[in-house]
């Protein structure tokens, strides 16, 4: 394999970048988004006065609907393709966030911001982008293209924090929640070039499953393999601390008796940091073995935790926190969509690691919801701190015993 076939930026031809661009881009709209619903909890609970509990679990039940949504939308992305359901997905949130102001009770925000707007996320999510973009390539070049993909999501979450903030600060909460659901919108076009699912001959490789298994023959068979439910639990536990540390990083930083443009700085650095850290991971799963990866991604942030938990809390501690985790904060994406491409083939990747995705979004739901119950107990989101790096450790021993062989036959050469 030459330089130019490697899978890495300068293997590919202006066709690939039409569609990995505007993946990207949906993906920065997306995840910007969800990545800076946290900021709204303050500005939530001092205008609502619902309590921070209450604004948690609908948050918390957004994580849950988020998660359950992708293998569903990707179920009939593999069918029908991803256009038609990124375009109802970018609708459905905007729908949900802007009718949020319009019912600001405990079981409103539940349905707006928990149900609606995030049944509409998971439809933008990265399973069915990283889905419609790996059917459309040769196996050399996925690995890359998945970190690209994930990176145009940690730019969003750089991009729109501080600019959430900004928009909360000037403008109001309610103001602000207008104003992303027309960026929901104004990101729809970019579904065009993905709107096709038939996978071209460049594309198709040996890990392509035969083209007369169902998806529920491929459901039966991924999830009686020990690597995918190993896959599974280390994901999960992922959820918990990321999910947890997006949510409540405002309310440590006020804890900490530090501003809210903190909080907004340290959101944008982990999303800029991420860049970095996706485009690696994407670049390096092309000469490790994932399992590896993750293990060392997942490993590396108990010891950050640990490390924040003694320094002193002041701004730099925070930034620095922000930077090292933020590398490895969506940088595990990449390899477990490879894995699961790796495993069972790009048939039916949307749906499999949409439910690798539900898994993590358990997790998510879970670190949120008891992110607010700690600090309401104690006064503080100590013993979370504690069960994040605990969790992330477990992650990285988990994805250990996972084998990476291929579980589809080769297709023949014709095929």
């Amino acid at each position: 394999m030459t330089a130019q076939d490697s899978g890495g930026a300068r293997g590919f031809k202006p066709p690939y970048w039409s569609l990995l661009l505007p993946a990207a881009v949906m993906l920065m709209v997306t995840m910007g988004i969800r990545q800076s619903m946290g900021l709204f909890l303050s500005p939530l609970n001092t205008a609502t006065g619902l309590g921070i509990v209450a604004i948690s679990f609908a948050l918390a039940v957004g994580q849950l609907i988020w998660g359950i949504s992708q293998p569903i939308f990707g179920a009939v992305a593999d069918r029908y393709g991803a256009g038609r359901v990124l375009v109802f997905g970018g609708v459905l949130a905007a729908a949900g966030i802007a009718l949020a102001p319009l019912l600001p009770t405990r079981w409103g925000l539940v349905m707006t911001l928990g149900v609606l707007a995030s049944a509409g996320a998971g439809a933008g999510a990265f399973s069915i982008l990283i889905g419609a973009v790996a059917q459309r390539l040769p196996v050399e070049k996925r690995s890359f293209a998945a970190g690209f993909v994930n990176a145009g999501g940690s730019f969003g979450q750089f991009v729109f924090a501080p600019l959430v903030q900004g928009l909360i600060t000037v403008l109001g909460w309610v103001s602000a929640l207008y104003a992303l659901a027309v960026l929901c919108l104004a990101s729809l076009p970019f579904a065009w070039p993905l709107r096709r699912r038939t996978v071209p001959t460049a594309s198709r490789s040996a890990t392509t499953p035969a083209a007369g298994r169902t998806l529920r023959e491929q459901l039966r068979v991924a999830m009686r393999d020990r690597s995918y439910l190993l896959l599974h639990a280390g994901f999960f536990t992922c959820g918990v601390h990321v999910s947890f540390l997006m949510t409540h990083l405002p309310g440590e930083v006020a804890l900490c008796g530090l501003s809210p443009q903190v909080a907004a700085n340290s959101i944008a650095l982990v999303g800029l940091a991420n860049i970095f850290g996706s485009l690696a991971a994407g670049t390096l799963g092309q000469h490790f073995l994932l399992k590896h990866l993750l293990c060392w991604f997942y490993a590396s942030r108990t010891v950050l935790i640990m490390g924040y938990l003694v320094a002193p809390k002041v701004p730099l501690t925070l930034y620095i926190f922000s930077i090292g985790l933020g590398f490895t904060f969506l940088a595990t994406v990449p390899p477990t969509a490879g894995l699961v491409g790796k495993l069972f083939g790009t048939r039916y990747l949307a749906t499999l690691f949409g439910l690798t995705l539900l898994s993590h979004q358990i997790g998510g739901f879970l670190g949120v919801w008891l992110g607010g119950v700690t600090v309401v107990s104690t006064g503080s989101y100590q013993w979370m701190w504690y069960a994040d790096a605990l969790l992330a450790l477990l992650a990285a021993l988990l994805n250990l015993p996972i084998k990476e062989a291929s579980r589809v036959r080769p297709m023949a050469a014709a095929a």
